[in-house]
């Protein structure tokens, strides 16, 4: 007979943990899709051109140009949609989950134990960030920084994950001082007792 006092959490992502929950999850801003957006747009311009260029053909050749053209953007679109849509950052109760995906056919995954964080930051530098409320966020941790650009909104998220890390009991911890500073801190104390 089963266990039936184990909880059974529900998966969300394909490399979630049987017993990890999904705390937050949050996506770059959509402006990282701005190129493919002005490349998509393209699609039409070129579709309207045989019209353009020679009016005897009327108006239907234009518009059949322009449908096919609004085809071939949304085709060119496409990828730039899936690599924003599928690239996700994941907080669970246990690890910081990154997935970028790139195009199609690229997928990296990497995470990060909670108590691995040493801080958490942010930065909103100039004047398209301001206006279109997108920054940058910096998670420090022993082994090196992520950089995660282009997040929608940074000081709410860094805020709702420095929250996460509270309510779990996790705190940021300082590296270790090597012991000769500590010596020196010492000595200092004792010359102005």
């Amino acid at each position: 007979m089963a266990d039936q006092s184990k909880t059974i959490h529900p998966k969300y992502f394909a490399d979630q943990f049987d017993d990890e929950d999904v705390i937050f999850l949050f996506r770059k801003h959509p402006v990282v899709m701005r190129k493919g957006l002005i490349f998509g747009l393209l699609g039409p311009v070129v579709g309207v051109l045989p019209a353009a260029l020679h009016p005897s053909l009327g108006m239907n050749a234009f518009f059949e140009g322009l449908a096919a053209g609004a085809v071939l953007g949304l085709i060119i679109f496409f990828p730039y949609w899936i690599g924003w849509h599928f690239s996700v950052f994941i907080v669970t109760n246990q690890r910081f989950i990154q997935i970028k995906q790139k195009g199609l056919f690229t997928r990296s995954v990497s995470d990060l134990g909670l108590h691995q964080i040493q801080s958490l930051s942010y930065e909103v530098a100039g004047i398209q960030e301001t206006l279109l409320g997108f920054g940058t966020i910096t998670i420090r941790t022993y082994v090196g920084d992520i950089v995660i650009h282009d997040v929608h909104h940074p000081a709410k998220i860094q805020k709702r994950i420095a929250g996460i890390l509270r309510d779990l009991g996790i705190t940021t911890v300082n590296f270790p001082v090597a012991s000769s500073q500590r010596q020196d801190d010492h000595e200092e104390e004792v010359e102005e007792e």
